[in-house]
Formats: C-alpha cells, sequence, structure tokens
C-alpha cells in the first residue's frame, strides 16, 4: 500500500469518498428512554463528531427480544425511527455520514431491564460472566441464566435483524453494522463456552458454529443491499467471559464465506491473544476497518498510522477519543492536546459528560475570552493606580 495518513480522503468503494480514515466505533452511551427511543441529546452528540470519515453508533437493539440492558436505544419501533431519523438528519446537516450499529444482546440482559420483562435466550444455557449486572434505579442484580435458543428462536432473530436493518435505512442511515463482537449473540454463537449447542449451529463443525453469523448477513445483505452492510468481529475477545481457544480457523471460514459478497465493509478488532488483522487481512479483499485499542489503552494518531501504512488496515476507528473529543481529527490534525474523559457522567442521563466537551475552536475563544478579560483587568488596574 502506498503512504497513506488518517487525515488524508478515501475513496472507499461502497462507503463512497470520505473526508478521513478515521471512523468513530460503536460506544455504548445509555442516552435513551426506557422504551429504547433515543433522547434529543443523541442528535446534538452525534452531529458534534460528523468530522469522522464515518460514524458507528453504539449498539442498537432491534428487537425488544435482543435487549441487551435499560436504556440502551433500539430500532423496532416507530418511536425509535422518528427518534434515529433526527440524529441522522442532525449528522446528514453536518457533512457526515453514520450507520447504525445493530446489536443483539443473547445471553445478555436481566428481565428487570427489558421492555417485555422477559428471560434472555441465547445459542446456549449459559450464565454470562461477570455477575452481577445494572438493573434500573442505578442497582445491580446477579444475572440470570438465558434459555437456549429453538431453531424457531433463531429463525426469528435473523427476521429481527432484518426487520431493524430495514428501520434503519427508513431512518435514513447510510448503512448498517452487525456486531458480530465482544460477547453479543453472533459472536456467543462462534465462541467456544458459549455455544454448547449439539445441531447444525452448534459443535458438530466449524461451518456449523458459523451457520448463524452467515445466515444473518446475506439476508440482512439481501434485504437492504451489501453495499451498505458492514459486519464486526472480534476474533479471541474474552470480554464478558468469552473464550475461544483456537479462532483463527473458525473465524477464516467465516471470511472465506463472505468475501466477495460485496459488504461496505469488515470492521476487525485486534488483540494479543490472536493476531487477527495481520491472519485475516489477506483473506478479506474488501474494505477493512481495524480497531487496536479494545481492552487496552485508547489508540494514539501514531498507531493508527501505522496501521495504515502497514497495509493491515483502510481506515481505523477510534472509541475513547471520539467521546471526550468531539472534533477529534481536527486535533489530531493541529497536533493539539485532547480532553480527559468525564468518567462520572459517561453513562449519565443527560448532556453532562456527553455533548458539553469543546471544540478545538470553543477551547480557542475560551482562551481567547480569558486572555482578553485578563488583559482588561490590568489595564483597569493600571488605570486606577495612576489616578
Amino acid at each position: 500500500m502506498t503512504n497513506t495518513t488518517l487525515l488524508a480522503p478515501y475513496s472507499a468503494g461502497p462507503l463512497g469518498l470520505l473526508p478521513n480514515r478515521m471512523v468513530m466505533a460503536p460506544m455504548t452511551r445509555l442516552r435513551a428512554t426506557a422504551d429504547g427511543t433515543p433522547l434529543p441529546v443523541v442528535a446534538d452528540y452525534y452531529a458534534q463528531r460528523a468530522s469522522a470519515g464515518l460514524i458507528v453508533t453504539e449498539g442498537i437493539w432491534p428487537s425488544s427480544r435482543g435487549q441487551s440492558g435499560w436504556r440502551y436505544p433500539g430500532l423496532e419501533t416507530a418511536a425509535h425511527i422518528e427518534g434515529w431519523q433526527r440524529v441522522t438528519d442532525a449528522v446528514h446537516a453536518a457533512g457526515g455520514r453514520i450507520y447504525a450499529q445493530l446489536m443483539h444482546g443473547g445471553r445478555h440482559g436481566h428481565p428487570l431491564s427489558r421492555v417485555d420483562g422477559d428471560v434472555p435466550a441465547a445459542p446456549s444455557a449459559v450464565l454470562v460472566d461477570p455477575s452481577p449486572v445494572h438493573v434500573p434505579g442505578h442497582r445491580k442484580a446477579d444475572a440470570v441464566t438465558p434459555r437456549e435458543m429453538t431453531r424457531d428462536d433463531i429463525r426469528t432473530a435473523v427476521r429481527d435483524f432484518v426487520a431493524a436493518a430495514r428501520n434503519a435505512i427508513a431512518a435514513g442511515f447510510d448503512g448498517v453494522e452487525l456486531h458480530g463482537a465482544n460477547s453479543y449473540l453472533i459472536h456467543q454463537f462462534l465462541a467456544d463456552n458459549s455455544n454448547l449447542r449439539d445441531d447444525e449451529y452448534g459443535r458438530g463443525s466449524i461451518a456449523d458454529r458459523i451457520r448463524f453469523a452467515v445466515e444473518v448477513v446475506r439476508a440482512v445483505a439481501d434485504a437492504i443491499g451489501a453495499a451498505r452492510l458492514g459486519l464486526r468481529l472480534s476474533p479471541g475477545n474474552p470480554q464478558f467471559g468469552m473464550a475461544e481457544a483456537d479462532p483463527g480457523p473458525v473465524y477464516r471460514a467465516l471470511l472465506d464465506e463472505l468475501d466477495g459478497t460485496g459488504l461496505a465493509y469488515l470492521h476487525l478488532t485486534d488483540n494479543d491473544r490472536y493476531p487477527a488483522l495481520a491472519d485475516l487481512r489477506p483473506r478479506w479483499h474488501g474494505v477493512l476497518i481495524a480497531n487496536v485499542g479494545e481492552n487496552g489503552d485508547p489508540t494514539t494518531r501514531e498507531a493508527g498510522e501505522a496501521l495504515l501504512a502497514s497495509g493491515l488496515a483502510d481506515l481505523v476507528s477510534y472509541g475513547r477519543g471520539f467521546i471526550s473529543n468531539p472534533d477529534l481529527p481536527e486535533r489530531f490534525a493541529a497536533g493539539a492536546a485532547l480532553w480527559p474523559i468525564d468518567e462520572a457522567h459517561l453513562y449519565a442521563e443527560g448532556a453532562e459528560g456527553y455533548t458539553d466537551y469543546p471544540s478545538l475552536a470553543q477551547e480557542s475563544r475560551l482562551v481567547s475570552a480569558q486572555a482578553s478579560a485578563r488583559t482588561s483587568a490590568l489595564t483597569s488596574a493600571q488605570t486606577s493606580m495612576s489616578t
């Protein structure tokens, strides 16, 4: 690959022309009502970050059956669509591009935190780790053991993904990312310890283990077009007690099934246990977004530049940097210092710690105003002394 930089434009095939190669990674922020409708402040939050080459939203449940937590947003009802339409309108008005990440919780979730109040379903009846989990009222409760999904449940989950993807397009999203990573439903089918099934969706062979992921991707691609669909994977990620003793063969087989289908991109998380980027990049001939900050230090500009120079990625996703620096590309371009995250309000319910981080321009105006105030005070003091 020729020399590239994070801040250079990129013509990304199905994604079109992006102004830079920085993707805002999906990050849970819990700014939704109890029924899953995004709050009005969500539109402000994403519009502030529209200078990213591409925004991928926080995980959105495709149906109440896949709701993984309290105040997580959904894309199932008319109210959800209307709420997200305000978000996409705001991002587009600011010149941005935004994909909706569809995240089915599978075994994640608690009856107290779910709209339907039911027990979550998963590939197998395996308790999520760690426990306890967050429930309404800022309390914690012991996690519940999910029930094992029937074949009908599996077919319903595929239909739920399809319906939510269509709702995403109706809400004005530029596309959809399927969350097949970080311990959620698609990942649960792929991993060793969360999928103990002995049928065609389980341990019989690698082909069985990847079957659900392939079915979801193909069904959603058929519904909205492969060019508007991305997939996120995190091979070997141990979050929430996930175990994959030898992820390589599973994910190689999955990519062999999906490569060439015309997806907008593959969003791939690397980790120390399994060098997913190095192993899988040669098997993926489409756009690849790399994430190297999961379970580690936030990704720096230098780390992103190195990924692009190595040829292991076409785009680089940044998570925590975008939380507290809405104009992260501009700050990288200027070599400016980054604001730290307000951890106390990371999952609060309003604008504090969400939309109150200053842009570089706002910060400069604030510094100028403070300097002017100091100058005026000094002048006044000198005038008083001379009289």
